[in-house]
């Protein structure tokens, strides 16, 4: 059980892949971990399970075949641009004080 789902369209394993990495290291960066993700060696779709929010990345064609979309079409939706979001500071460097 989660109490978020994001289902995440990447256009090709690379852009897949790299949804997954910046995903991973800005999460990280704020101190959130998840176990291994799955998925990643392939770039068709990556799931990643942080608890309370598991987040999907597929390309057009899993998302398509698989439907996660209906599966979750009961859930309320969150406007995600209206979310404030902490700052990115990228790691090594220091955070304005």
């Amino acid at each position: 059980m989660a109490d978020y789902v994001v289902v995440i369209s990447g256009l090709s394993r690379p852009h897949v892949k790299a949804l997954y990495d910046e995903i991973h290291i800005r999460l990280k960066a704020l101190g959130e971990t998840h176990p291994r993700a799955e998925g990643g060696d392939l770039g068709w779709w990556v799931l990643m399970d942080y608890v309370d929010v598991v987040v999907h990345i597929q390309q057009p064609e899993a998302r398509a075949y698989y439907e996660l979309d209906q599966l979750y079409a009961h859930c309320p939706k969150v406007d995600w641009a209206s979310v404030p979001l902490p700052e990115f500071v990228e790691p090594g460097q220091r955070q304005a004080e």
